[in-house]
């Protein structure tokens, strides 16, 4: 006789459960968790961090009393131990981004800032040149401000706001649009520019340099830690 795995009010045979996995793509999910097991496998976690761990994963999804804390159990068909192995590994995997990459942060900052800088910037795009370049001259020259001529020329969303974007992240826009701001002097209206089916015209207003305060530190050692998920995948020839 076959046994069967149980999960919930279903029995699954051993056999399909990988065939199901990759049915639902959970196959990679799966994958991705093992990964990460065999990262932290030679993490320590003492008794003290245990608490911790246990105290924030309680904080984290507000497990404030018994009956919550039956409810959430309850919820994803688990007792109080597998509740605390979640909490360690969880605490677990944070130590092991703090250990393999809190003293790099500062380098990768500095490779990745001319990205995460911040600009407010105004822009015209039409799909017209000859009303392109009209809108440049009568800019420069005074005519009317800007702010007018986007409400009332510009195509897309920004004409809702006098044309004027952000703050966004030098990496969000185009990167001919990125360079414009950041090569042109502020405040100074650049010519219009074709991108794809556009043609543009950039005034770059503000640079909000990136700081490397907490929550950016949290995001960076986040973000290498991910690239480092994925570099054990392909390694492990795991889709």
């Amino acid at each position: 006789m076959t046994e069967l795995i149980q999960i919930g009010n279903f029995q699954i045979p051993p056999a399909e459960l990988v065939p199901l996995l990759k049915r639902y793509q959970m196959l990679p999910g799966l994958l991705r968790e093992l990964a990460i097991d065999r990262g932290i496998a030679e993490v320590e976690c003492s008794n003290e961090e245990q608490i911790t761990a246990l105290k924030q994963f309680y904080d984290r999804y507000q497990l404030t009393d018994e009956d919550r804390l039956g409810q959430w159990l309850n919820l994803y068909g688990l007792d109080r131990q597998h509740l605390s192995d979640i909490a360690i590994r969880n605490f677990k995997i944070d130590k092991f981004k703090r250990e393999t990459w809190g003293g790099k942060l500062e380098s990768y900052f500095l490779k990745r800032k001319g990205q995460l800088d911040r600009a407010i910037y105004s822009l015209i795009r039409t799909s017209d040149l000859g009303i392109a370049q009209e809108i440049y001259f009568r800019s420069i020259e005074g005519e009317q401000p800007f702010e007018e001529i986007a409400r009332q020329y510009s195509q897309g969303a920004e004409s809702k706001t006098g044309g004027l974007v952000g703050p966004v992240e030098l990496s969000i826009p185009h990167p001919a649009i990125s360079q414009l701001i950041t090569t042109q002097p502020l405040g100074q209206i650049c010519r219009p520019v074709q991108l794809e089916q556009w043609y543009v015209i950039i005034r770059p207003e503000q640079i909000i340099p990136a700081q490397l305060d907490e929550p950016m530190r949290q995001r960076l050692i986040d973000e290498l830690f991910q690239t480092w998920v994925q570099e054990q995948m392909q390694l492990s020839n795991i889709p």
